[in-house]
């Protein structure tokens, strides 16, 4: 199976979480839309892949095509990779399990989005600084410690190495994302926070030494966070904090 990605480019986004479940699990897959238009990348195609996907279509990127399958929502295309990547254990319980915490990775996601776009995500973050600064406060302030209270507990309750057990799942790839894309984002948040979170700094750690994970990082295939994405640095929102 040749699997094909579908997210905008120059941008990790939700888009990254699928890409280190591709690349832990050693899939034959393409960026389509980071390719040349001479081999049928480009924003473009992106756009024509959404107007012509049988109903119901993607409401957004990312979206994975699978054969004939295609699969959108990030926790809903790791939910379909996990098995066959062997990402997942097989038992249901235990996919469930997987599927929680993902979306709520999601929501954790979702809200360091928010801290730069609190009221609109057509207006620009210059056109409601005002209102981001609040934002970024309550969630640097309320939210990172209270989300990582919870998946804290959640990988010690799991023997503390991998949050479903003894292998690495999705589910940790996709925090090792979380964990990485809020250092760069909120770095003084994330040092205050620092000693209440061990299990999961030792557990990203580990998944950034995996061999095929560090060679990803090392390669041109890892685009670099910058403020075109979801997690963005802009000191001023956090300036003020203490």
């Amino acid at each position: 199976m040749r699997y094909e990605l579908y997210y905008w480019p120059g941008i990790q986004g939700r888009g990254e979480f699928v890409r280190l479940a591709l690349e832990e699990g050693a899939a034959d897959y393409v960026d389509v839309v980071r390719l040349p238009k001479a081999e049928g990348g480009g924003i473009e195609t992106l756009f024509s892949m959404m107007q012509k996907a049988p109903s119901p279509a993607p409401f957004a990127p990312p979206f994975l095509k699978a054969g004939r399958v295609l699969v959108a929502q990030t926790a809903n295309i790791l939910a379909f990779l996990g098995p066959r990547l062997g990402l997942v254990p097989a038992a249901e319980a235990k996919q469930l399990a997987a599927l929680q915490l993902s979306l709520t990775i999601a929501d954790m996601v979702s809200e360091a989005h928010d801290t730069h776009h609190p009221t609109a995500t057509s207006k620009t973050y210059e056109e409601q600084k005002p209102e981001a600064k609040k934002r970024a406060r309550a969630f640097t302030h309320e939210r990172i410690p209270k989300f990582f209270r919870y998946f804290e507990r959640a990988l010690k309750e799991s023997g503390g190495r991998f949050f479903l057990g003894r292998s690495i799942s999705y589910v940790d790839l996709s925090m090792f994302q979380l964990v990485s894309g809020l250092d760069w984002a909120f770095p003084k948040a994330m040092k205050r926070q620092r000693s209440e979170m061990p299990l999961l700094r030792d557990l990203a750690d580990r998944v950034a030494a995996r061999p095929r994970i560090a060679a990803y990082l090392a390669s041109e295939r890892r685009l670099p966070f910058n403020n075109d994405g979801i997690f963005r640095r802009y000191p001023e929102l956090e300036a003020t904090q203490r």
